[in-house]
């Protein structure tokens, strides 16, 4: 019963804090975009990456909370296929948007001698079509989960102790092994180009490490740019999206070799699932400053019509 109150808070926690995160760093950046004062292509990227965070949230999170809480399956057949197709697409989407923002990133810091800035967005606009290649890649590959899910609603006694909602059928062979190299290539090039990207920065921040200590000894004062300084939090947005995505893959890999079925590890599964959609945006709140921004924003706005009400 104890451990089954765990799994219902920490569900719950995951899916409520994690759309809350994800929703207030896109109102924040809409806003800013909004108001037209930094159309940035990066804000049009973490934009794009909070939504996607929030579908996956939904089409899992949500889910997974409804029956740890042992609400009785409301999915019907077509239900689970779409809640399940969404949850494979969303966390394609994100791998791929995470790894854009690490290359984007990189070009934008990169010195300007550097080949690399002829490759720099000229307009946060040109970052559109990238969005819909990577949509349309993702709903492609996870096509053949249309004709493989099904509701654990139509055999109730088989899974009448299992608590998910949706269940794998056994898949034809030949699409099976068409749709994983295409994962596992997928996977591996936007990953080597988030690691490429993310150790140029690395290098590119102790080159401008350097350059401040020379300055100190020099007794010269500087300030790191803003585009350094938002280097550092997508790096650190990289080493999350790092960690959960690793142990997810090696807890994966150690239930799919292990015959018996342990409760508590595919949970521990799920947890790191939903980790990257729960935690990002809590890494950007807390590295950009993104809420007490927003908040005096709108509180100095709110003022000036009170002030402008009172004259009148």
């Amino acid at each position: 019963m104890f451990l089954r109150f765990i799994k219902q808070i920490v569900f719950l926690f995951m899916t409520v804090f994690g759309t809350l995160g994800n929703i207030s760093v896109s109102v924040n950046y809409i806003f800013i975009w909004c108001r037209g004062l930094e159309q940035k292509p990066i804000h049009l990227i973490l934009i794009h990456l909070a939504f996607t965070n929030i579908i996956m949230l939904f089409a899992k999170g949500l889910p997974k909370t409804m029956a740890a809480f042992g609400l009785r399956n409301f999915l019907d057949d077509i239900e689970c296929k779409i809640i399940i197709y969404l949850q494979r697409v969303s966390r394609g989407v994100s791998i791929c948007t995470s790894s854009l923002l690490t290359v984007v990133q990189a070009i934008i810091i990169s010195p300007r001698a550097s080949g690399w800035r002829r490759l720099r967005p000229q307009s946060a606009w040109h970052i559109l079509p990238f969005f819909s290649f990577f949509w349309i890649l993702n709903a492609l590959i996870g096509m053949n989960l249309i004709h493989s899910i099904a509701s654990t609603s139509l055999n109730i006694s088989q899974f009448k102790n299992d608590e998910n909602y949706c269940y794998l059928l056994l898949e034809n062979q030949k699409i099976k092994w068409i749709v994983l190299p295409l994962m596992v290539l997928r996977d591996a090039v936007f990953q080597g180009a988030m690691g490429a990207a993310s150790g140029y920065m690395v290098f590119l921040l102790h080159k401008h490490h350097q350059h401040v200590l020379y300055l100190q000894n020099s007794k010269l004062l500087y300030r790191t740019p803003p585009e350094l300084r938002a280097a550092q939090g997508v790096l650190l947005l990289m080493l999350c999206f790092v960690f959960f995505y690793w142990t997810d893959c090696a807890f994966s890999l150690f239930l799919s070799l292990y015959l018996g079925k342990i409760p508590l590890m595919g949970n521990i599964q799920e947890f790191l699932t939903l980790g990257y959609a729960t935690f990002s945006p809590v890494v950007l709140i807390h590295r950009e400053g993104l809420l007490p921004e927003c908040w005096h924003a709108q509180w100095e706005k709110l003022g000036k019509y009170l002030f402008y009400f009172s004259i009148k």
